[in-house]
């Protein structure tokens, strides 16, 4: 049983590519810090938003699905879930929240991995919920053609018990002793954890769940008001790519876990400079047409009514649909479709 080998990343020599995310990123991070200072109250409400992206996207990357009205009443009404989906989709909601609200009093210990896992399927009747595996698992492709390759064989269920203590003692190892920069650290605990693939189901939610816990525990708190769950979403071949590269070698100690890092940090560069942008919006006070204007020019090609409402997250839904018909009127919006396909496209 092999795992990423933590004490070398201390002696290890990071590209100008890595020390420049890292740099940009703290950079965001103190820039946040500063605005949620000046606009406490407008910022709150993008909690939400970022709480419903989430649930929403991390779910829909493993094929679990449901309407947008019903992720909303799941996730800010805590309505009953229906189905099997919406069962799996309460369970992220509530591990999500468990996050948010106590991140500073969860360790990362095996223990603790396998208790979330275990909230993940409450609804469920699912017998290995907060278990490890009990069967290999294996990590496949689906071709064009139709056809299903195994590209990566995780660890064997005999195996994985102590794989997860030992990625979890590490961690809190180098992290306890400042070692190594923590956004070096989380990004090679994930893929460890991945190729782990301790659980018969719900690794890949749960490793994006951890990616969460770990950043808010070292200080980075992007993701509460910006879904990185729905930024790999949006990219997720580029996510399954960089996971694929970094497992190469990995179960003879010889990964080089590099593409996942600069993937990782990529990410969540993307989400502070996404935060900056929507913080510009409620920084002046305006009127509801002009923030919404303001919000439009920020988009490119088309765009949805949902698209604007993240971006103004101080107006109600009421204040951006009169607003969008105002910017009809004017001629500097155009729309098309219809129903849940409505799209706005901008004229200058």
């Amino acid at each position: 049983m092999r795992t990423f080998n933590y004490s070398e990343l201390k002696n290890q020599k990071w590209d100008s590519e890595i020390i420049a995310l890292i740099a940009a990123i703290y950079k965001g991070a103190g820039k946040q810090e500063m605005y949620l200072k000046q606009r406490p109250e407008e910022l709150k409400k993008l909690v939400e938003i970022a709480k419903i992206q989430s649930t929403e996207a991390s779910n829909a990357i493993e094929g679990i699905v449901t309407t947008s009205t019903r992720i909303r009443q799941l996730v800010e009404e805590k309505t009953t879930p229906r189905n099997r989906n919406e069962q799996e989709i309460a369970g992220y909601r509530d591990v999500l929240n468990i996050i948010h609200e106590s991140f500073d009093t969860i360790p990362i210990s095996r223990n603790y991995i396998l208790q979330l896992h275990k909230i993940l399927y409450n609804y469920m009747n699912n017998p290995m919920a907060g278990k490890t595996k009990n069967v290999q698992n294996y990590i496949s492709a689906t071709y064009p053609d139709g056809q299903a390759k195994t590209i990566f064989t995780p660890l064997a269920p005999n195996e994985t018990p102590e794989a997860l203590d030992r990625i979890c003692e590490e961690y809190n190892r180098i992290i306890g002793n400042l070692e190594v920069e923590p956004l070096l650290v989380i990004p090679v605990f994930i893929h460890d954890f991945l190729c782990i693939h301790p659980f018969n189901d719900g690794n890949g939610r749960l490793s994006r769940l951890l990616t969460t816990l770990l950043l808010y525990r070292n200080g980075f708190y992007v993701g509460k008001y910006i879904s990185l769950e729905a930024k790999i979403a949006m990219n997720k071949d580029l996510y399954y790519d960089a996971l694929a590269l970094a497992q190469v070698g990995w179960h003879k100690g010889e990964a080089d876990a590099v593409p996942f890092i600069k993937y990782l940090l990529g990410t969540i560069l993307a989400a502070y400079n996404d935060f900056e942008d929507r913080y510009a919006l409620v920084e002046t006070k305006l009127s509801a047409l002009e923030t919404v204007r303001r919000a439009t020019m920020n988009k490119i090609g088309r765009f949805t009514k949902q698209d604007i409402r993240e971006l103004c997250p101080s107006l109600s839904i009421s204040s951006i649909e009169g607003a969008l018909r105002k910017l009809l009127v004017s001629g500097e919006l155009e729309r098309g479709g219809s129903g849940r396909s409505t799209y706005y496209v901008r004229f200058n």
